[in-house]
């Protein structure tokens, strides 16, 4: 017997989906070196970005959620 499909650990690491079923990704470009940058610049960083894909690549990609 089959084991069905698998989540794709590395769109599911990077996203987070929110109650509504709406994809969020941090911005990118923000992982290190950010001690240079102003705080705000730090903190923007922080907030997470719209991330838009289509049902079915999201079906496939991530099938239990």
């Amino acid at each position: 017997m089959g084991k069905g499909m698998k989540t794709n650990k590395s769109y599911s690491k990077r996203l987070k989906i929110t109650k509504s079923g709406k994809l969020i990704a941090r911005k990118p470009g923000f992982n290190h070196f950010n001690a240079k940058q102003s705080r705000g610049t730090q903190l923007a960083g922080k907030k997470g970005k719209n991330f838009v894909i289509k049902n079915k690549d999201k079906s496939h990609l991530l099938p239990f959620n």
